[in-house]
């Protein structure tokens, strides 16, 4: 199921990141729009910068891994 998700997205895992980003992204704008308090328990105040961090890691991690090797 992988392979075809991953060749759906150019064979490229950081374009599949970005693109479920996105999504979750827009359905967080989207529900937060409507009631704001309703994604305050599911990532508390707190954890948000941590949550920026991991993300950005991630995002590191499967761009580094397309590198070709040194």
């Amino acid at each position: 199921m992988w392979s075809r998700i991953k060749h759906f997205f150019k064979d490229s895992e950081t374009i599949f990141w970005a693109r479920l980003q996105a999504a979750v992204g827009a359905g967080a704008v989207a529900v937060t729009y409507v009631d704001p308090s309703v994604l305050q328990p599911v990532i508390p105040a707190d954890w948000f910068p941590w949550v920026l961090v991991a993300n950005g890691v991630m995002t590191e991690y499967l761009r580094r891994r397309r590198e070709p090797s040194r």
